[in-house]
């Protein structure tokens, strides 16, 4: 006999059995919105046998895991409907992804539009079909055979890299057989709503020496309000695209002359500026000191650093008097250099330095995407050099400063903390230190989080800061890395108490991660209107007319001695065009003035939202101005 347990609910079997019939014998109650259930960490079919005591949770689409196994049979449904419609394209790979699914298919031409409304169709069939997803196994050869005689290429070389002796899994639904570890839903008829969004091209194994394959990208939902909802949220998202309001601000782009290399127009280093002023402000008041070292260092530091050996393909290398140099991919190194100029004393201890460090990193020219993903950015690098005691300590202080950061742009935010790798270095005795100092800082702070067994860096654990943006998008922005690696590889050392040296501890961390791209998540999640202390001009005066200009301009000149960016629209144009464009290029206040104000000494003051505030003096409006600003207030 062994034991099933449902949360509260429990029942006794001496037969395998499935989690579904587990579960009815056990008295759970659940309808169609359970798609899949979860055992020791293992995300299974509702089909999976049982044949021993197991603790099982039932999953449905708010779970990571039902939500997976949901895009994932969704996938399979593309594919099916492309095998019904094009039956010599050969299929790759098709996995679920944080927003749908994929599946890369070789087909001799891309997919068009019409293509896609014509496979969207016969989804639709497949799904109202209701297929039912049958899990088998075949021996590795039988495996291939079967491949084989399906004339599916790429599904044979997968197989082909199994070890011999190894049973392998399909799932058929109807007349379509896939190669799938699975999971799937119990059958297609759950996949209620989906659409397809796009095609791209996509190198087999991202190698850019294989094959250029056709990506079909797509989106599925228990629901079609839930879909509707998703797809006016990608509307909303095309209207927020940083690379088309940084252009249409005038702030920044990416030019075909530079790919991956972002310009910054005179307002986009106005925005750029005011960040890293307060990255300067915010650190110093922190205990950090700022340093700044070269962009370009010899080879011997990378292969000191390890990244000449594991990393080169990403970096630009050149040469200098005969001698390898290479342009940084990352400031830790330089950082190393800067602490090991001197010996430290315990007492000297933490060391926090920061730096705005230029990097470049070379990316493949299909994953470049504005300045989300480029070649050169800055990273608000900061390292922390500590005794193994002040851990705590710092990892707590780190966070606060993250957690300020954040919360002044109103970005809410959601941790995960990854534990060791397989392949790590360093001794248990290490990681478990380590480990522990990380998870005592999130407790001590109180702030949930999410564990990654097994998804540390290989030289430690480390904690992820991921925000949420106004479109519930999230992106991973800081992270808090404790490193055994670096301060072991350049020979690092303080004296401790003992009289004795001693190896520090070393913390890698960051908060914007690139000023570059947290400018395109803040030019998103705020469409363009930034707060007035981030605003690249604060307030614009517009005369009614010109015979107002020179009460207009003096207006104006009061706002920039009291140090605000502001402007003055003197041109011969109606009132209405003036507030129009203003609008457009989203000013967070147009003070209008006219015969009424210049008579009083005021102005009539009107927000970006199209709202009429009233009349004030131009005093009133600069202590309310500056009260706005100075507490970073977001309207």
């Amino acid at each position: 006999m062994f034991k099933i347990t449902f949360g509260d609910k429990s029942a006794s079997f001496d037969a395998s059995i499935s989690v579904f019939d587990a579960a009815k014998a056990a008295g759970v109650e659940f309808g169609r919105e359970v798609l899949a259930a979860q055992i020791d960490g293992r995300v299974v079919d509702l089909t999976h046998p049982l044949d021993g005591d197991a603790d099982v949770r039932l999953l449905t689409f708010a779970d990571e895991g039902g939500k997976r196994a949901f895009n994932h049979t969704a996938s399979h449904i593309l594919a099916q409907a492309v095998k019904r419609l094009y039956p010599s394209a050969k299929l790759t790979i098709g996995p679920s992804i944080d927003n749908g699914f994929y599946y890369d298919i070789d087909v001799e031409t891309p997919f068009t539009a019409d293509q896609l409304s014509g496979l969207e169709k016969e989804m639709q069939k497949i799904v109202r079909e209701n297929f039912r997803l049958e899990r088998f196994t075949l021996p590795r050869d039988e495996a291939i055979k079967l491949m084989e005689e399906k004339d599916e290429p790429y599904k044979v070389a997968l197989i082909a890299r199994v070890p011999e002796g190894e049973d392998i899994s399909f799932y058929r639904q109807g007349e379509f057989i896939d190669l799938c570890a699975g999971p799937h839903l119990f059958s297609t008829g759950a996949v209620k709503a989906f659409k397809l969004l796009q095609c791209t091209g996509a190198y087999w194994e991202g190698d850019a020496k294989n094959k250029m394959l056709c990506r079909v990208y797509g989106v599925a939902y228990p629901s079609k309000e839930e879909l509707k909802n998703y797809l006016d949220m990608l509307e909303e998202a095309k209207k927020r695209d940083h690379r088309k309001l940084g252009r249409d601000l005038d702030l920044f782009d990416v030019l075909d002359e530079g790919p991956g290399f972002p310009f910054f127009y005179p307002k986009g280093m106005i925005l750029r500026n005011l960040l890293e002023d307060y990255w300067r402000e915010i650190h110093r008041e922190a205990g950090y000191e700022e340093i700044k070292t070269p962009i370009i260092l010899n080879r011997t530091l990378w292969e000191t650093s390890g990244h000449w050996d594991h990393y080169r393909e990403n970096m630009y290398t050149t040469k200098i008097d005969d001698e390898d140099f290479a342009i940084k991919p990352m400031n830790c190194p330089g950082g190393m250099l800067v602490y090991k100029r001197k010996l430290w004393s315990y007492r000297e201890l933490p060391c926090r330095c920061g730096e705005l460090g230029l990097v470049h990193r070379h990316e493949l020219s299909g994953a470049l995407h504005g300045l989300m993903r480029v070649r050169c950015f800055t990273q608000d690098d900061a390292h922390i050099f500590m005794t193994p005691d002040q851990i705590k300590d710092e990892i707590i202080g780190v966070y606060r400063l993250i957690d300020k950061v954040y919360g002044a742009f109103g970005l809410p935010y959601t941790i995960e903390l990854s534990t060791r790798p397989e392949n790590s270095i360093g001794s248990d005795e290490m990681w478990e230190l380590a480990t522990n100092g990380l998870k005592g800082a999130l407790d001590t702070v109180g702030k949930p989080y999410k564990i990654n067994e097994g998804d540390g860096a290989f030289y430690g654990p480390k904690i992820d800061f991921h925000v949420h943006d106004c479109l519930g998008r999230e992106w991973q922005c800081g992270t808090i890395q404790l490193d055994m690696n670096m301060p072991e590889r350049f020979d690092l050392t303080y004296v401790g108490a003992d009289n004795e040296r001693h190896r520090p501890v070393m913390i890698h961390r960051v908060v914007f991660g690139s000023i570059e791209r947290f400018i395109g998540i803040i030019t998103e999640h705020f469409a363009g209107a930034f707060p007035l202390w981030l605003s690249p001009v604060q307030m614009t005066v517009l005369p009614v007319g010109e015979f107002f200009n020179d009460y207009a301009a003096s207006v104006a000149e009061k706002f920039k001695a009291a140090g605000f960016r502001a402007e003055c629209d003197l041109r011969n144009e109606k009132i209405g065009y003036k507030v129009r464009e203003a609008t457009l290029k989203k000013i967070p206040y147009m003070l209008v003035v006219g015969e009424r104000e210049q008579s009083s000494g005021t102005v009539t003051v009107r927000n970006r939202k199209g709202e009429d505030e009233g009349s004030m003096t131009v005093d009133e409006f600069i202590a309310r101005s500056r009260a706005e600003s100075d507490s970073k207030e977001i309207k």
